[in-house]
């Protein structure tokens, strides 16, 4: 019971939800996090969506994105709660840093020397029929979910230990994610420098955790990393309009 009470108790402590809720700095933070969830998880937002196609109406697939969005606020909540207390072990800081390190390096080795394939999603419901068929989708995409989860949430502990600033930016990063993941294609699309920010962003929060570790212990506050965060992603957009304008420039040229 007192292992539950570590996990989970900051969740209802209502002064750690008021101190959050009426704080800037740490709204700031939160932003940074969906700024995070929403980036990184576009692309399984288009996975999960193309689960429910073998659905026959689209009140089922609705209905199967409701179920699955409230299953993965559940999820949410509980990896959190023990992510919180794993992350205070040194071994798991490690462990976390160098699998952040390990998605950045298959990123950008797949883009500049490797092909990325399009991910085929095979869907095991298309053979059933029915509330059958609906409650399989249901539970691929439950399961998906918490395959596409870790990442995000290893990197949210890693920027903000508060397990409260962590769940906020989560559940509303995974509402932003599926409600408008159109939207951020198409932003992606037209600014595709996002998405290497996104991973050198992630490097850069590998190396925060790192250095938390005792044999180091660095610790970054998490509102100056929010606000360096909010910097790289402004400067991002800066450089893309400086790149377009010069392509622009040399367009006219005739070059």
């Amino acid at each position: 019971m007192s292992l539950l009470e570590k996990l989970y108790g900051p969740f209802f402590d209502p002064h750690n939800w008021a101190a959050v809720i009426t704080s800037g700095q740490d709204w700031l933070i939160i932003f940074s996090l969906v700024m995070i969830e929403c980036l990184l998880s576009v692309d399984n937002a288009v996975v999960l969506a193309a689960q429910t196609r073998v659905l026959p109406t689209l009140k089922e697939q609705e209905e199967s994105l409701f179920y699955g969005i409230w299953g993965s606020y559940l999820f949410r909540f509980l990896i959190i709660g023990i992510g919180t207390y794993l992350i205070n072990f040194w071994e798991i800081k490690v462990i976390g840093s160098a699998y952040l390190i390990y998605l950045v390096y298959r990123f950008f080795h797949n883009k500049f020397f490797g092909k990325r394939s399009k991910r085929k999603v095979r869907n095991q419901a298309a053979g059933l029929t029915g509330r059958k068929r609906f409650w399989s989708v249901v539970a691929q995409i439950e399961f998906m979910d918490i395959i596409f989860s870790v990442d995000s949430v290893l990197a949210s502990l890693a920027i903000s230990p508060n397990p409260v600033i962590v769940l906020i930016g989560g559940l509303i990063g995974i509402a932003c994610m599926r409600g408008v993941a159109e939207i951020i294609m198409r932003l992606m699309r037209k600014i595709p420098e996002l998405e290497p920010m996104a991973y050198v962003l992630i490097f850069i929060i590998a190396i925060k955790l790192f250095l938390t570790i005792p044999a180091i212990d660095i610790e970054i506050p998490s509102n100056i990393f929010g606000i360096f965060m909010l910097a790289v992603f402004a400067l991002t957009i800066i450089i893309h309009f400086v790149r377009r304008r010069t392509k622009g420039g040399i367009n006219d040229n005739g070059n």
